[in-house]
């Protein structure tokens, strides 16, 4: 029976530096309603992704922030529980935008109907998703990967990062991922066919990154910033190409690193080595989607891609999780389960 209640995790205040639990505020609301033309949407799967530290600041950036006492923001998959649009019916799983919430009102021309029988449905938020697009996309427009080239992706064991190395791989690279310990080192390396994996938390990490890529790094897939560039940046080769995804060593610094302004020596490598450092976002490359989803579900289907799934339940712990997130805790796509979905 659908519930009259709504419960939702809401930004409570902004962080400053790292999100502590006051930042977050779980609280019980009436349950929204459709007009015409909408749905209401009963959350299923929640994602927790990096860039939500971003919608939490003021800061100016490319997507609005979330405002204080508003609903956390991300994707989900949900299902329709009442419709006002002749495009779903109650039942149907859709794609959607629907925060942290049990339920969420949507237009129906902005939803994606998901096929339950074509692939499990959290996928549409992870290696089918968003993240897998983002790493199709980055790596072929901006890394523009050749066979013989060196790939090198930092976060590796992550939802975006494990997806652009055994996409590089398939395209012929030799792929050396960064990742957080041990454990997710053998898994890259084991079981998605890395050629090198590298632990970021080594001491040694220049020497070891160089010894991973005796000819130099052609493209950088670059996630995360802080060491793992500044052990990268010396060895591109000229004509070397960094997508820039992400920068999650740096997401809550309320002030410049430490250290010398390495800008002019940035700038005269770009101008020397000729290098290609371009950020991107996943919408940029929209009209992409349909080519990223056959050929991604047809590299799962013959088993050459394979992903990893870490999975949180219950809404309440949304917030733990999403700070565990952005300290590397995770392994894998990180997805709250939030509701089964209704008998059919």
């Amino acid at each position: 029976m659908t519930s009259t209640e709504n419960r939702r995790v809401v930004l409570a205040s902004r962080p400053e530096g790292e999100p502590r639990p006051e930042n977050f505020r779980l609280e019980t609301v009436p349950r929204p309603e459709p007009g015409d033309g909408q749905v209401l949407l009963r959350t299923l799967w929640l994602s927790l992704d990096p860039y939500m530290r971003g919608r939490m600041s003021e800061a100016k950036s490319y997507a609005k922030p979330v405002p204080v006492g508003g609903p956390m923001e991300g994707g989900t998959v949900s299902e329709v529980v009442l419709s006002r649009s002749d495009r779903f019916r109650p039942g149907d799983v859709v794609l959607a935008h629907g925060g942290w919430q049990d339920y969420a009102v949507a237009d129906a021309r902005g939803l994606r109907q998901l096929d339950p029988e074509a692939a499990p449905i959290q996928t549409a938020l992870g290696i089918l998703g968003m993240p897998g697009m983002t790493a199709y996309t980055g790596l072929a427009n901006i890394g523009q990967p050749k066979a013989g080239e060196t790939l090198v992706v930092s976060a590796a064991s992550g939802a975006v990062g494990s997806a652009v190395g055994q996409i590089g791989r398939i395209r012929g690279c030799r792929t050396v991922g960064v990742a957080g310990g041990p454990e997710k080192c053998r898994y890259l390396i084991e079981e998605l066919g890395f050629d090198a994996a590298i632990d970021h938390r080594a001491p040694d990490l220049p020497e070891r990154l160089r010894e991973a890529c005796p000819n130099g790094i052609d493209i950088y897939f670059e996630n995360v910033g802080g060491e793992v560039w500044t052990a990268v940046f010396p060895l591109l080769n000229d004509f070397a190409r960094v997508p820039v995804c992400g920068r999650i060593a740096h997401y809550s610094d309320t002030a410049p690193p430490p250290g010398p302004d390495r800008t002019v020596q940035l700038m005269a490598a770009i101008l020397t080595r000729r290098l290609r450092l371009q950020g991107f976002i996943v919408s940029d490359f929209a009209a992409q989607q349909g080519d990223f989803l056959r050929e991604m579900a047809g590299w799962i289907r013959d088993g050459q891609v394979r992903y990893r799934e870490d999975v949180v339940e219950g809404l309440e712990r949304a917030p733990e999780a999403f700070m565990g997130l952005l300290k590397g805790r995770n392994f894998g796509k990180l997805l709250v389960k939030v509701a089964e979905r209704s008998a059919s």
